[in-house]
């Protein structure tokens, strides 16, 4: 039997987990330094006081799209009204219900990840090597984000904190950034009776999902992986710009009177730093390592990767190196979502189950 492990064990590892033990895959070996798949989205959700999902249905662990969260709702609340919802895109599942869904299948998976952290992946004959953990002839890295981004002109201020670290809410905030996260603070700052100034350097898009729902259908996907380099570049820096939803309940706090946008750091008492991550392999040490000692091929911040999201010059008919989440984005432009999680964990699943 071939030897299948996983690096990571967030949210896109435990996807990968899921859908290996649902198509036979039983002897998949994760390496986590946290039990919890969810414990980094956890803090983080918490630390912007995150109430509800940004995604539909979809937006689960389970191997397959249907049955989502929508019907897990339907069924507790023997109602149809969130079914309703999740055909209209309008449905959006309460942080609460969807941690209780990971924790669900976290004990009837069995999930139990080697507590260590991967910090070398090479290739050898037979498979790749994990640091001392041995060989492995198919390997998932589902790494994560590499840290939480803060401008440099704010590194040391005594008024700063990051938006995914825990913060209260002084009497006059500023917000630097206009993604979901800042939008969110937004909210929180007024609803504690704060004074807000947005700081941000272009206007946020307007969408529903991180990215636009074309490009998470087979046509659209297909056309993704159709586009030269130049213009693949060119759309993902596009999709990586600040949004979030429209909507009543995001607009209607902005008209307090106690909210205004400036083009720079004001003498705010705190500044929040809702910036998002660190972008682009590099940061991620392990990603970076492999890169230089394998001499991968990457563009702009990218991994280059085939459209299963395998790594080319490292996966053959003997052995597989896949990548899932967001440094995964080469092979699906919403790779760190969970519908992400899940396109890569299918196409490991295939190469696992065929070789």
């Amino acid at each position: 039997m071939p030897r299948v492990a996983i690096v990571g064990g967030g949210l896109a590892g435990f996807a990968a987990y899921l859908a290996l033990r649902r198509g036979g895959v039983d002897d998949v070996t994760v390496f986590s330094p946290e039990a919890d798949p969810a414990a980094a989205w956890r803090r983080r959700a918490a630390a912007i006081r995150q109430t509800h999902m940004r995604s539909e249905s979809d937006g689960h662990c389970l191997p397959t799209s249907f049955p989502g969260l929508a019907v897990r709702e339907a069924r507790n609340r023997r109602s149809l009204a969130p079914l309703v919802a999740s055909v209209c895109d309008r449905y959006h599942p309460s942080v609460e219900s969807f941690l209780a869904h990971v924790d669900e299948q976290g004990r009837a998976s069995g999930w139990s990840p080697v507590p260590a952290r991967v910090e070398r992946v090479r290739a050898v004959d037979g498979g790749f090597e994990l640091d001392s953990h041995g060989v492995f002839d198919h390997v998932l890295l589902a790494t994560g984000h590499p840290g939480i981004a803060v401008p440099e002109e704010l590194r040391g201020d005594s008024r700063a904190v990051h938006a995914y670290e825990p913060h209260d809410y002084a009497e006059s905030v500023c917000v630097v950034g206009a993604g979901l996260a800042a939008a969110t603070e937004w909210g929180n700052a007024l609803a504690a009776g704060s004074r807000v100034v947005s700081v941000r350097r272009r206007q946020p898009v307007r969408r529903p999902l991180n990215v636009p729902r074309p490009y998470l259908t087979r046509r659209g996907l297909a056309a993704f992986h159709k586009l030269g380099t130049d213009d693949r570049v060119a759309l993902l820096h596009e999709l990586l710009a600040p949004s979030y939803p429209p909507g009543r309940d995001w607009d209607e706090p902005l008209r307090s009177g106690r909210f205004s946008v400036e083009a720079r750091v004001n003498g705010a008492d705190q500044v929040i730093c809702a910036t998002g991550f660190l972008q682009g392999f590099r940061h991620d040490p392990l990603l970076a390592r492999l890169v230089d000692e394998h001499e991968l091929e990457t563009v702009d911040q990218w991994l280059a990767l085939d459209p299963d999201a395998t790594v080319p010059a490292l996966t053959d008919e003997t052995r597989t190196l896949a990548v899932a989440g967001i440094a995964g984005q080469w092979a699906y432009p919403a790779a760190d979502t969970l519908m992400g999680a899940r396109y890569a964990a299918h196409g490991f699943l295939r190469r696992c189950r065929t070789r």
